[in-house]
């Protein structure tokens, strides 16, 4: 599957080290993640030298292109949360976790649209294995 994966990158990077094991479990089961540089350390440098159009143009596209969107919504971030609306309003599944304990949007966590999952987890391999069973199920 083409998965869009979706982190807070100007918001917060202390979650950096989950985004690096999801995008590679992504990866390593076969998925096409064309947001995969996200999950770097070193992403702030990369996307300093796009202009904030390229990076809107080119990740609308991805949007448009991808089978489902995967978000780690634990860190609060603007752009995360266009995206999740935006891939809700054009009929892409969506699924989003957070780490237990950490303080969530309400339009987040009382979003009741039917392709929307919400997953709270206590450690990154807990998401991991929703994450599984959630793309499965598109699939299906």
């Amino acid at each position: 599957m083409n998965i869009y994966f979706s982190c807070s990158i100007t918001g917060g990077r202390k979650d950096q080290s989950a985004y690096r094991a999801i995008v590679d479990h992504l990866l390593a089961k076969g998925h096409t993640v064309p947001t995969a540089v996200l999950a770097d350390e070193d992403i702030l440098d990369f996307e300093s030298v796009i202009t904030p159009e390229e990076i809107y143009s080119r990740d609308i596209e991805w949007l448009d292109a991808c089978d489902a969107v995967i978000a780690e919504v634990s860190t609060p971030s603007h752009g995360v949360g266009y995206e999740i609306a935006y891939a809700l309003l054009i009929g892409k599944p969506v699924l989003c976790g957070y780490e237990n304990g950490k303080t969530v949007s309400k339009m987040l966590t009382g979003n009741d649209h039917p392709g929307f999952r919400m997953q709270v987890y206590n450690s990154v391999d807990e998401f991991i294995r929703e994450m599984d069973r959630f793309l499965e199920a598109q699939v299906k």
